[in-house]
């Protein structure tokens, strides 16, 4: 795979995987904290007051095949943000040069800031030393012109607690400490077997490792289903950061993971509560317009040729987002403005 090092463009630089086969993911490198924002226990890091929440200021750099970007985009749609933070879109195939700016292609935009080819720019501009992978999401300020944050679940907090007076005063997070806690929990829970599970399995290179990854991902599969037989939601009676977190992969599932990554035990369809709950997540007023099946579906099957050599696109399965999922009976409250 291809990083920067030392603010230079190497494309013979990093191994996605250890010496056991086991994919390895890299540490995110851009971890500063808007002032204002709610930061967890377990991150050691203070908000910093270069960095004010005001509308206008920051700009999202975001791939809508990402899951990880996927989780930023559901944020700033759901809280209502969109006026208050601006979005670049790149293109879904990611190639020699990383991720790029083409703006005739439907669904991609221009750099709106800068007018950049590639997103490694941003990260050179932001350190001109960098020796790192170039993903999104990306937060940039545009008064310190610099990369903010470039970790997701960081980037979502971000947005769910330092942006209060600039949305649509709805909320993604309990005012309970303890429930908030358990907010935290939950994404720490379903991370590694399922959000990066799905990776392990695609990526590992050792059967080992592969079988390793299968059983912990549909472990926590069959766990979180049988979670959601009574409840609506995986925290509580509302919808949290947690389930963005969760539904970024469901969606994807699939239709990419299923067959790209040889997930391939069990389809989300194929389950008795995660997929009424996905469909659930799906119909929420902010939700369907940030899924590009399209960008998701190219951007997996054109973009690992170590996975698929022949970048032919899958063209199944013809699944029914807006098929009644009947989880209201559970009660719960779905995130509505209050203007609405």
């Amino acid at each position: 795979m291809n990083q920067l090092v030392d603010g230079e463009w190497r494309t013979d630089t990093f191994e996605a995987t250890d010496e056991t086969g086991a994919f390895d993911r890299q540490t995110t490198t851009f971890r500063n904290w808007i002032a204002g924002s709610d930061v967890p226990d377990h991150v050691d890091a203070d908000p910093d007051d270069r960095f004010q929440p005001e509308a206008g200021r920051y700009h999202l750099y975001v791939s809508y095949a990402c899951p990880w970007a996927h989780r930023t985009l559901l944020a700033r749609s759901l809280l209502g943000l969109e006026d208050a933070i601006g979005v670049s879109v790149v293109d879904p195939w990611r190639g020699a040069d990383g991720w790029q700016f083409t703006p005739d292609k439907p669904g991609c935009t221009v750099d709106h800031l800068h007018g950049s080819d590639t997103l490694r720019e941003r990260y050179v501009a932001a350190d001109p030393d960098a020796t790192c992978r170039v993903t999104v999401p990306v937060l940039w300020d545009t008064v310190e012109e610099t990369i903010v944050n470039n970790e997701s679940r960081e980037i979502l907090r971000m947005l769910t607690t330092a942006f209060d007076d600039l949305g649509d005063d709805v909320s993604l997070l309990p005012d309970d400490p303890a429930a908030r806690d358990r907010v935290d929990e939950v994404i720490t829970d379903i991370y590694e077997p399922i959000n990066n599970g799905v990776y392990r399995a695609g990526f590992a290179t050792s059967q080992a490792a592969y079988d390793e990854a299968i059983d912990d991902l549909f472990a926590a599969l069959d766990r979180w289903n049988d979670h959601l037989a009574d409840q609506r939601y995986l925290v509580g009676d509302t919808l949290t950061e947690a389930d963005l977190c969760l539904f970024t992969t469901l969606v994807r599932f699939d239709q990419v993971y299923h067959t790209h990554f040889m997930c391939n035990r069990k389809q989300i369809h194929e389950y008795e509560h995660l997929w009424p709950y996905t469909r659930d997540l799906y119909q929420t007023p902010g939700v369907a317009e940030t899924v590009e099946m399209a960008h998701i579906k190219e951007h997996y099957y054109t973009t690992h040729p170590d996975v698929t050599p022949t970048g032919i696109v899958a063209r199944g399965p013809d699944l029914d987002w807006e098929a009644p999922h009947d989880r209201d009976r559970l009660g719960g409250e779905t995130p509505v403005a209050a203007d609405d």
